[in-house]
C-alpha cells in the first residue's frame, strides 16, 4: 500500500525539479547571451538600431477598428478655389498619406496623491446572572462550584482597536518632441502613425517610441499634433547603456523575486 503512495509523491517532485532545472538553464542561457553582448561592447557606446520600415517589423499588425459605412460624395467643386479642410490657400501641408511625416509633441505632467486613514474601535461588556429564580436560586449553589454567586454567573469583556494608514504619491513630467510617419490610412480617413527616435550621449542611448491613431482635423497648421489627441497611444521612453545596466538588478535576482514565495 505504500509503494503507490511513494510513486505519486515523487512524480510531482520530479516534475517540479525538472521545471526548476529548465528555468535555471534558460536563465543561464539568457545571462550568457546578454553577457557576451555586453562583453563585445566593453569600451564602446551602445549601438543604435538601423532605420526600418515599421510595417515590416516582427510585431507589426495592421490596425482594424469599427468604421462607418462609405458615403458617396455628391458635392461638386468644379469651379471652387477652396478645398474643404485645407489650411493653406494653395495646398494643405499637413500629413494625409502613407509616408507623410508630422511632429508629435509629448507633454505629460501627471500628479496624483492618495491618502487613506482608517480607525475603528469597539468595546463590549456583558454580564449575566440569575438573582431570582422562583426561590430555587439557593439550590444553584449546591450544583455550582463552591462560592458561586447566582447573581453574577457570566461576565464577558471585549475591546478591539484597528488602525490603518496608506499613502501613494506619484509625480511624472515628460516634455518631448518626436517626428512620426504615417503608416496606414483607415477607411474613415484617420491616420495610423509610428515614430521612433534614438539619441546617444556618451555611453547612454535614449530610446523614444510612439504609435497611435489620429484625425487629420487635429493636426494644426504647422503639421504638429499633441499626444493627448492620439487615440490608442503607446508611448515608450527609456534607454540603454552603462547607467541603465547598473540600475537593473541581475537576472538571478529577478528570477528569485518571481519564484520566491517569501
Amino acid at each position: 500500500m505504500t509503494r503507490p503512495t511513494a510513486r505519486w509523491t515523487t512524480q510531482p517532485m520530479a516534475a517540479a525539479t525538472a521545471r526548476l532545472l529548465v528555468m535555471a538553464l534558460a536563465t543561464t542561457a539568457l545571462s550568457a547571451c546578454s553577457g557576451w553582448d555586453r562583453l563585445s561592447q566593453v569600451g564602446e557606446a551602445p549601438p543604435l538600431t538601423s532605420i526600418q520600415n515599421p510595417t515590416e517589423a516582427s510585431g507589426y499588425r495592421p490596425v482594424s477598428l469599427p468604421m462607418p459605412s462609405a458615403e458617396l460624395d455628391t458635392h461638386r467643386e468644379g469651379n471652387s478655389l477652396w478645398r474643404p479642410g485645407a489650411r493653406a490657400f494653395f495646398k494643405d501641408q499637413r500629413a494625409s498619406q502613407v509616408g507623410d511625416v508630422l511632429t508629435v509633441t509629448i507633454s505629460i505632467s501627471d500628479q496624483a496623491t492618495l491618502n487613506n486613514s482608517t480607525s475603528r474601535g469597539r468595546t463590549t461588556k456583558e454580564t449575566t446572572g440569575v438573582p431570582h429564580l422562583g426561590g430555587f436560586e439557593n439550590q444553584l449553589q449546591k450544583i455550582l462550584p463552591h462560592g458561586a454567586d447566582p447573581s453574577n454567573l457570566l461576565s464577558v469583556n471585549g475591546n478591539t482597536d484597528n488602525e490603518g494608514t496608506g499613502k501613494i504619491t506619484r509625480n511624472e513630467t515628460v516634455n518631448l518632441k518626436v517626428a512620426a510617419i504615417v503608416t496606414q490610412v483607415l477607411p474613415n480617413g484617420n491616420l495610423v502613425i509610428s515614430g521612433h527616435q534614438e539619441v546617444r550621449v556618451n555611453f547612454e542611448a535614449r530610446d523614444l517610441q510612439i504609435t497611435g491613431i489620429i484625425r487629420r482635423e487635429d493636426i494644426d497648421s504647422t503639421n504638429t499634433i499633441s499626444h493627448e489627441k492620439i487615440a490608442e497611444a503607446r508611448i515608450s521612453y527609456g534607454g540603454r547603456g552603462q547607467i541603465t545596466d547598473v540600475q537593473q538588478p541581475r537576472y538571478g535576482t529577478q528570477v528569485l523575486d518571481i519564484v520566491s514565495p517569501f
